[in-house]
């Protein structure tokens, strides 16, 4: 059974827009719409391994993080602290 889509319209980089359609070309996806979609679950997925981490890290260290510790965490964990 195939899920109900819902159609939208996003504003993306032109370089970027770019090499998903070379992507699509090439066969990585059937479509631009596939290949971004799968590129949100994947986002979404690791999103969920993320905080599955941390509650385990929580369970094992005894307490939850600050709300400084946690935005810290997500930096590092998405590139932006060196």
């Amino acid at each position: 059974m195939t899920l109900p889509r819902a159609k939208i319209t996003i504003t993306i980089d032109q370089e970027l827009l770019a090499r998903v359609r070379l992507a699509v070309e090439a066969g990585h996806a059937r479509s631009v719409s596939a290949y971004l979609e799968h590129a949100v679950a994947g986002q979404l997925a690791a999103e969920d391994d993320f905080e599955a981490m941390l509650a385990e890290s929580l369970a094992a260290t005894g307490g939850p993080l600050s709300d400084e510790e946690r935005a810290a965490a997500r930096r590092i964990l998405s590139g932006e602290a060196a």
